[in-house]
């Protein structure tokens, strides 16, 4: 009873669907394991009307024998290497158990075993592949073709997944990006929903990164690669698909390690359940049939296909929403999480410094319009986050800037241009002023003081060295972080936990909007370490989320680590457990409670496959149990328990673990 996904091909960056091509989850009709318990219950579903009505055997044999090596050649022969590995598999039990009652004249119910064996099969199967479907459903795959630019200025069309570090490629306006890179040349908005989540188109210019599989819209652009195609974050995303799909979550390893002790007890008392009763003088055929009915009943199926459904299923659910749990081990320990600690910038905050404040001074009568275009002017040259800030807060207000000339840029300290024939400098107050002690000086200090006590960056513009105004600059709050602190202080029964090497008054701020109480402010790496293993020492199972190097270590640390994907470094994104790829840290709490939900189901179906298996084993020993009785009801139980794990694929459920947690309104 398993099955796991074929590796993609070495060296390829991303499978590749064509135009016209169906949609991926059609291909799961063409998994192995769903056509051949398809062909077999035809064969079966063929011949049962022909043997009920009495026809001929040599019309109805044929058909039977198809369903008996259709459904069953596949289990039988990796049963086969099991056992030349001195490992005793369940799936050759079932095999034998089938061919043992159509040698005794049960050929129906034989083949009947094999068929819904067969499906318990393909049930595993389609939730193995419906993972990696789903997951990869949340990009667009990249192009097959990419334009290449050769060193004397021509064309040439490679194949995607051959591109270079170098490389230059050109995107003509509505193709798709063929590799991650940056644009050297032209200008354009992409469509790069499938990868961040933006609803909207991204405006790109010469500087801006773009990720293959993307979808460029009117300009064209000339890009450099930058990333090897097996290193995209479309190919980062399946390969980690692919990971989650073959690793085992802890319960279901020891339900494989029990089963082998357990399948050489059930063939022991087999072998006693027939010779006891033949050496009391039972006939052949009816010990042998009692004998074949235990060996069906008691056979673990159910068991060995309670784990992994459920689990892979909420991994397919939760990649449809752009969380990407890298393994059913990680679903599973999930769902065990008690305590949550929070990264501050990048996690709680969007990761982008934003003017917030435009404060002119009164003196030299400028408006804030005029005293930010006139520090946007002067920033534009600048590749300072902060400078990248208050140029864009001009361009929204859409201010007009004037060129600047004379541009200097001196670190720590700010910037110097000349707008306009004004010397403008924007910069650290501290630094701008450089002593300065007349009324206007000591008033922008006073203002870049006030911003900074509520948690802001200070930045003072001067002309011709005289204070004219201070911007204020914070990261901005992401909308659905004060939720998601609430969502999961309901689940884990305690408020999360704020990690921040920001200083302690722009942390203590920020957690006072989300609702958090334990702030441990001015952290590095190590001390983040410290903090969670804290929590651990006491007992709690940590749940952190972060998204830069500085986080890496105590996701590491941590019992389960959890990156934000869009910003998040690359470290980061390795060290992790999971990956919030399109940022949305609501998220989290719903992932936290779709993995208690497997947990559940796990539960669930341990316990029907183990009160079917209980009551027809004593059925057979205690009575007779008819063996068509045996194989719909063993069969019955691991087809149960298999649809119960796949309940996990549904919209639903999702939207079940969104709302635990969610304040009643």
């Amino acid at each position: 009873m398993t099955s796991t996904l074929s590796p993609s091909p070495a060296g390829l960056a991303a499978p590749v669907r064509k135009a016209g091509a169906p949609r991926r989850r059609t291909r799961i009709l063409a998994l192995p394991e769903v056509r051949w318990a398809g062909a077999a219950t035809v064969s079966f579903l063929l011949a049962l009307p022909l043997h009920l009505t009495g026809t001929p055997a040599w019309l109805w044999g044929p058909l039977y024998a198809l369903a008996y090596v259709t459904g069953g050649w596949e289990p039988g022969w990796e049963g086969l290497k099991a056992l030349k590995d001195k490992t005793l598999d369940v799936d050759l039990l079932m095999v034998v158990a089938a061919l043992g009652a159509a040698a005794i004249g049960q050929v129906m119910d034989g083949a009947l075993l094999i068929v819904i064996f067969a499906t318990s099969g393909a049930l595993e199967a389609l939730a193995t592949a419906r993972t990696a479907d789903s997951v990869r459903g949340l990009l667009d795959l990249a192009p097959a073709t990419a334009t290449r630019l050769t060193p004397d200025g021509g064309e040439q069309a490679v194949p995607a997944a051959e591109l270079a570090v170098g490389d230059t490629i050109l995107v003509r306006p509505g193709e798709r990006v063929g590799g991650d890179g940056r644009v050297l040349d032209g200008t354009s908005e992409v469509d790069q929903a499938t990868i961040t989540g933006e609803p909207l188109p991204v405006a790109k210019e010469p500087g801006d990164e773009v990720f293959a599989g993307t979808l460029n819209g009117t300009g064209a652009l000339r890009v450099r690669v930058e990333r090897d195609a097996s290193d995209t974050v479309i190919a980062r995303i399946v390969r980690m698909v692919e990971e989650a799909s073959e690793t085992k979550a802890p319960t279901q390893l020891f339900i494989e390690k029990v089963e082998q002790r357990y399948s050489l007890g059930m063939v022991a008392a087999t072998l006693a359940v027939f010779l006891v009763p033949l050496a009391f003088g039972e006939e052949l055929s009816e010990a042998l049939l009692r004998a074949m009915t235990f060996m069906i009943v008691a056979s673990p199926c159910a068991v060995v296909l309670a784990t992994m459904p459920p689990l892979l299923s909420a991994i397919a659910n939760a990649g449809r929403r752009g969380v990407l749990v890298k393994s059913a081990v990680v679903m599973e320990r999930l769902g065990q999480v008690d305590a949550v600690a929070l990264d501050k910038t990048g996690t709680l905050t969007e990761g982008v410094p934003r003017v917030t404040d435009v404060r002119p001074l009164a003196g030299p009568g400028l408006g804030e319009r005029e005293l930010l275009a006139l520090a946007a002017a002067a920033e534009h040259p600048s590749e300072h986050p902060l400078a990248r800030a208050v140029v864009e807060a001009a361009r929204e207000r859409g201010l007009r800037l004037s060129p600047a000339e004379d541009f200097t840029s001196t670190p720590g300290v700010g910037v110097t241009a000349t707008i306009d024939g004004r010397v403008v400098a924007v910069g650290a107050p501290a630094r701008v002023l450089d002593g300065a002690s007349d009324a206007a000086a000591a008033h922008a200090v006073t203002l870049a003081a006030e911003l900074e006590e509520e948690g802001r960056t200070a930045v003072l513009v001067t002309a011709d060295g005289v204070p004219v105004g201070v911007l204020g600059i914070a990261d901005r709050l992401r909308p659905d972080a004060a939720a998601t602190v609430v969502s999961l202080t309901a689940l884990t029964g305690t408020t999360p936990v704020l990690l921040t090497g920001d200083n302690p008054r722009a942390a203590a701020r920020l957690a006072d909007e989300v609702g958090i109480e334990d702030v441990r402010a001015g952290l590095l790496p190590q001390h983040k370490v410290q903090a969670v293993r804290e929590l651990q020492d006491a007992g709690r199972k940590v749940l952190v989320v972060g998204d830069g190097v500085n986080d890496a270590p105590a996701l590491a640390a941590a019992h389960i680590g959890v990156a934000m994907g869009r910003a998040g470094s690359d470290l980061a994104l390795e060290t992790a457990d999971a990956v919030i790829v399109r940022d949305e840290l609501a998220t989290v709490p719903a992932v936290i409670a779709l993995s208690r939900r497997a947990r559940q189901l796990v539960v669930q179906n341990l316990v029907i496959a183990g009160v079917f298996i209980a009551g027809l084993v004593v059925w057979d020993l205690a009575g007779t149990l008819p063996l068509p009785l045996g194989v719909a009801g063993h069969e019955g139980s691991t087809v149960i328990v298999g649809l119960n794990g796949l309940r996990l694929l549904r919209d639903a459920a999702w939207q079940r673990a969104a709302s635990q947690g969610l304040p009643v309104r």
